[in-house]
């Protein structure tokens, strides 16, 4: 109680303090047609968001004392609104995007400072789906979140060239640069913590979500290696060095290996603490969604095939819309090259959030992994 009382004293004087501000500006400036000259109220906005950076949600908007100064001050009024849309799309992340690690070549970021929540509390289900304009790009049904930095647009969704040939021997390699990576234990699936939301017990992370994937593809008549080494364990920093070693021995033992599915799982945390949980209703049953990331030469090293593994998981993408309501979110670009340059079939897959139970994170694994295996079986034929 102490707190809110606290809370609520503090805003009432920072409004009274902007109020006061716009109030002296009133006396010097003329206002009328502000809204014709302005394309939106910046002056508010901006008297707004410098004394009030912790404002609520948009659902809860200003209530109170703060309703009663707000409603004084056109001008102020006039810039409630936009605050709480830049505040909502900072503190939220983008559905469609990803809010993982992003590791440059050679050197992993450290491990997310994921904080864990009791009995659930402070999960928010959330569907990723793709939206026009901003950095999507969307051909059809298909959407690309561009996370590059560099200017693109659609057209480059017509480029590249699926060269994923199936033959004879191992076809597939499952590998996991970030093994330990677990889920919630909200539906009773409980395991022993390396870290937060992270378990060496490859029955309960998202290892054990690589095997029902693997299975799935074995049931098509697929040779899968599944490799169940751990590359971010007892380190984490230089994750992606050791699974490019594991990729490449497999790729020198077996040149059949054509398609690489390097999966994780992902991590959304919004700006008040909450976590994201990532989930589509597929046949009235709740599962993760899944989501694919693509890495290009944006952050200057040598890639010249990205385009060719783009190509080939917007061909799965196209497939996965088609199949089912919302199951896969927006496949991401970004700078890093995830070690995709060592097979124009590469793709690493983010296979729901660490908001996700272990259970939803199985069944959307598995659901994606059926399609998945179709597109292939169609390539192979």
């Amino acid at each position: 109680m102490g707190n809110k009382m606290g809370r609520a004293l503090r805003r009432g004087v920072a409004l009274g303090l902007v109020l006061a501000g716009a109030w002296g500006v009133s006396l010097t400036a003329d206002f009328s047609g502000i809204g014709d000259r302005l394309d939106e109220p910046a002056l508010a906005v901006s008297l707004l968001a410098s004394q009030l950076g912790e404002l609520p949600g948009r659902e809860k908007g200003l209530t109170g004392w703060g309703r009663l100064l707000l409603r004084s001050s056109p001008l102020l009024a006039a810039g409630e609104e936009p605050v709480l849309e830049l505040r909502a799309g900072r503190d939220s992340p983008d559905p469609g995007g990803q809010e993982g690690e992003d590791p440059s070549d050679g050197e992993d970021l450290d491990k997310p400072d994921l904080r864990p929540v009791p009995d659930g509390e402070g999960i928010v289900e959330m569907t990723g789906q793709g939206k026009e304009g901003s950095q999507y790009l969307r051909d059809g049904g298909v959407y690309v979140y561009n996370r590059t930095d560099q200017a693109l647009d659609s057209s480059l969704l017509q480029e590249g060239t699926v060269d994923v040939p199936l033959g004879e021997g191992p076809q597939i390699l499952i590998v996991h640069t970030h093994g330990s990576e677990a889920y919630s234990m909200t539906d009773g699936d409980l395991y022993e913590e390396s870290d937060p939301y992270r378990t060496t017990d490859c029955a309960h992370n998202v290892v054990r979500v690589g095997e029902e994937m693997a299975t799935v593809f074995r049931a098509y008549g697929f040779q899968v290696i599944h490799d169940t080494t751990l590359c971010d364990y007892p380190a984490y920093n230089g994750a992606y060095d050791r699974s490019r070693a594991v990729v490449e021995q497999w790729l020198e033992k077996y040149p059949s290996i054509r398609v690489v599915f390097d999966v994780h799982r992902d991590a959304l945390v919004g700006g008040e603490g909450e976590i994201y949980k990532m989930v589509s209703t597929e046949a009235g049953q709740k599962v993760a969604q899944v989501m694919m990331v693509l890495g290009t030469d944006a952050g200057g090293a040598a890639h010249p095939r990205w385009k060719d593994n783009m190509a080939f998981a917007l061909k799965l993408q196209r497939n996965l819309v088609r199949g089912y309501a919302s199951l896969v979110r927006p496949t991401v670009l970004r700078k890093s090259r995830y070690n995709q340059q060592l097979c124009p079939g590469s793709i690493l897959v983010e296979v729901g959030g660490h908001g996700n139970s272990l259970s939803e994170a199985i069944a959307g694994g598995r659901l994606w992994a059926d399609n998945v295996a179709r597109t292939l079986l169609e390539m192979k034929q």
